[in-house]
């Protein structure tokens, strides 16, 4: 199957970046200044990045959508005020997770955010799921880029009045050069910063902007180092399809109203998770010297046992020390639990952290 391309492709080539293939997709891994430049700009001033790879998806429908989608999807949408944004999952009937979302209600509906790799499943498994009886798009016509940053709002509100005004997970429609954007505020970086859905045609012009008005060119490298500091997960590695919403240590995102009254596929497993004691759950790791572990690096005890294994490990440039999650066996679950990692044949000592490891900064 033929590599997909964004619409800003050669934009980032006329910006030096480095392409890497991506769920499908060529992304701009880094440009010229590095992953850690990157990384730095975007805590300190304001990143822009490229997510027009994800999809996005409208479902056009009122209260008889509400619960059809309260049947396949573990969130209260009858408690979602208007253009406000939630984080949930696609489970399926083991309790493991298809995907997970960010849904935001709209005036006709409700707007989808997808992972990349998931998106055509994604849209197929909703549409089963509603028995095919709501109008669903996933469009093509649109591109999403997120500013991420201290600097986002300041750097936004010179091109669309009013932005800045944004709460956390709220969202909005603009006018900008005479169309309609939809902006959240909202991202994967554990900083400040907003989602922009804007057409096609115009995503390059408005980048540009971006840019001129103090934004840095940010690639995927840095979305990673970024996120996995502000302890967040990615779908395919930190979570999938074997990894309940308890397990993965995300039952924050499920309300106590949808935990009392179910009815939600894999409502049964999750419930079970709930009550009684987990196999394994996600984690936070702190390596002790200065190696850095990487997905799929073995967890022991530090009596030898194995008990788990890495999901994601990086440098953390904020915190400047190695990071990780995992999993591990219930029981070595617990903060400054000591551990050890097997990284090229050699043990090294750990210990289980808290996560995040570095402090979201959101503007409730």
């Amino acid at each position: 199957m033929e590599t997909q391309k964004t619409i800003l492709y050669n934009y980032h080539k006329s910006l030096g970046a480095k392409f890497v293939s991506f769920a499908g997709y060529e992304m701009p891994v880094q440009y010229s200044a590095g992953v850690v430049a990157e990384h730095k700009t975007t805590r300190s001033e304001a990143g822009l990045f490229d997510v027009s790879h994800m999809g996005q998806l409208s479902i056009e429908g009122g209260d008889d959508l509400i619960l059809a989608l309260e049947k396949i999807i573990p969130l209260d949408f009858k408690s979602i005020r208007n253009n406000q944004s939630k984080y949930t999952f696609l489970t399926n009937i083991n309790g493991g997770i298809y995907d997970d979302l960010i849904i935001t209600k709209v005036e006709k509906g409700f707007n989808f955010i997808l992972n990349a790799a998931c998106k055509k499943n994604d849209f197929q498994l909703i549409k089963d799921g509603l028995n095919n009886k709501f109008k669903l798009t996933l469009h093509k016509d649109l591109s999403l880029i997120a500013l991420q940053g201290p600097k986002a709002p300041e750097i936004l509100e010179k091109l669309i009045k009013g932005v800045s005004l944004l709460k956390f997970m709220n969202g909005q429609k603009f006018i900008y050069e005479t169309t309609k954007v939809y902006i959240t505020r909202s991202g994967y970086t554990g900083e400040d910063g907003f989602e922009i859905s804007i057409p096609n045609d115009l995503v390059e012009n408005f980048a540009k902007k971006l840019i001129l008005n103090g934004a840095k060119p940010t690639g995927l490298g840095a979305r990673d180092t970024l996120r996995l500091e502000a302890g967040l997960c990615l779908y395919g590695h930190d979570i999938n399809e074997t990894t309940t919403p308890i397990e993965a240590n995300l039952k924050w995102a499920i309300s106590k109203k949808r935990m009392k009254e179910g009815g939600f596929l894999g409502f049964d497993k999750i419930k079970l998770d709930v009550s009684g004691k987990l196999s394994r759950l996600r984690i936070g790791i702190r390596p002790c010297g200065k190696i850095i572990a990487r997905e799929g690096t073995k967890i022991f005890s530090t009596k030898g046992e194995e008990i788990g294994l890495i999901t994601s490990g990086t440098f953390g440039p904020s915190v400047n020390s190695s990071i990780a999650m995992g999993y591990v066996k219930f029981d070595f679950a617990k903060p400054e639990q000591k551990i050890l990692l097997e990284v090229r044949g050699k043990k090294y000592e750990a210990v289980v952290s808290e996560l995040p490891f570095y402090k979201k900064n959101y503007v409730r």
